[in-house]
């Protein structure tokens, strides 16, 4: 991994700690990961990570399904219907993946996947 992949990477796993959407298990790997960097055990932990993020992050149909159930509902409150209109509105310009501060920093890294475990 280049120094640039690195600082970039090491920025959006910041963001991803700071997201208050982030999972637990999401927040643990990301500073394992921080903790990894430039030691032995960066490999290993790099792969443990890169997998956490392509197991939490949430595929924007997966959202629209959930803000439009009854879970979703009690979840998000008064505000599931924007949730899910929200959703609806960014799948139709292309979106991949839901656009919360913990989603959209997973994506950007998993961006990276290629370079970050070359």
């Amino acid at each position: 991994m280049t120094e640039n992949v690195k600082t970039y990477v090491t920025e959006k796993t910041k963001e991803l700690i700071a997201a208050t959407s982030c999972s637990a298990e999401a927040k643990e790997a990301a500073n394992a990961w921080l903790e990894a960097v430039g030691t032995e055990k960066e490999a290993e932990v790099t792969k443990n990570y890169i997998a956490e993020l392509e197991e939490d992050i949430m595929p924007i149909d997966g959202l629209i399904a959930f803000a439009g159930s009854d879970m979703g509902a009690k979840v998000f409150g008064d505000a599931a219907k924007g949730v899910l209109a929200h959703a609806e509105e960014i799948k139709a310009a292309g979106a991949k993946y839901c656009d919360c501060p913990a989603c959209a920093a997973c994506e950007a890294i998993l961006a990276k996947k290629d370079e970050i475990l070359a």
